[in-house]
């Protein structure tokens, strides 16, 4: 499923260099991620780069998009050829 950052963000921007499909934008008044490019880094990386950079802990599961790791890798193979 794609993931979501809740309010606890503290907009510290680490996430957003992290993501391999560029997902993650500014917003107000915190960050999202757009469900539709993210994959957890599936296709890319082992686990989902931002919730290991995330100092809040603010990235969690988003539960409106649930998703299996072939829905995920399919995703990921339409974002990058």
């Amino acid at each position: 499923m794609a993931l979501t950052i809740n309010d606890d963000c503290t907009s510290c921007d680490a996430c957003v260099e992290v993501c391999p499909n560029k997902a993650i934008s500014v917003a107000s008044p915190v960050y999202v991620i757009d469900p539709a490019k993210c994959t957890e880094c599936v296709g890319a990386h082992d686990e989902p780069q931002c919730m290991t950079v995330c100092p809040a802990d603010c990235i969690v599961p988003n539960p409106d998009f649930p998703e299996t790791k072939e829905q995920l890798m399919e995703k990921y193979h339409s974002l990058h050829g």
